[in-house]
């Protein structure tokens, strides 16, 4: 072996010895399945929309109970949005809107949105109650479904916190409607 081959071959071996190793004290990342990333992918738009209705009620609901639940609602979506959005840059799938323009239970509709900016009152009142009630029940059973199927631990308990809000947040706005 020669002096240049000998030199390489310990300068190979400092450098590979300089690389940092995994910490073992450090979790691994989730794995996040099919089930995980779609939950999440499927939340996002439809509290996106949820929000656009939550945030006319109040200048359009007639009853203040019902604005105080739709503020109540509105507060809770933003957070959730927060998280979800998070979850979806930790599972590594780009933001690509799969089911942007969709229109799927419980997703409030653009044109319920549209017709929501044009009525007041009891009218308002009636399509918020309605269009709230359908998304909370759809998200319900989406996040049974993730707690069921899904793999990322992070998710699953994010599921779990919003299942248990969203049936609070039912029997509270049965009791208002």
């Amino acid at each position: 072996m020669t002096r240049r081959t000998a030199a390489a071959l310990l300068l190979g071996l400092a450098v590979a010895g300089c690389t940092p190793q995994p910490a073992a004290d450090r979790p691994a990342p989730a794995a996040f399945n099919d089930t995980d990333t779609a939950w999440i992918q499927l939340m996002i738009p439809m509290d996106e929309r949820a929000v656009l209705l939550t945030d006319l009620a109040p200048a359009r609901a007639g009853r203040p109970a019902l604005a105080a639940r739709a503020k109540e609602a509105r507060k809770r979506l933003g957070d959730e949005l927060v998280d979800l959005r998070e979850l979806l840059r930790l599972s590594g799938v780009p933001d690509t809107r799969p089911h942007e323009g969709h229109t799927m239970p419980g997703m409030v509709s653009l044109d319920t949105v549209r017709r929501a900016r044009t009525v007041s009152g009891e009218h308002f009142d009636r399509l918020l109650a309605e269009s709230l009630r359908a998304h909370l029940v759809q998200v319900r059973m989406l996040c049974a479904s993730e707690r069921t199927s899904g793999s990322a631990e992070q998710a699953k308990d994010l599921a779990a916190v919003i299942e248990r809000s969203v049936a609070e947040q039912i029997t509270r706005l049965d009791a208002v409607t």
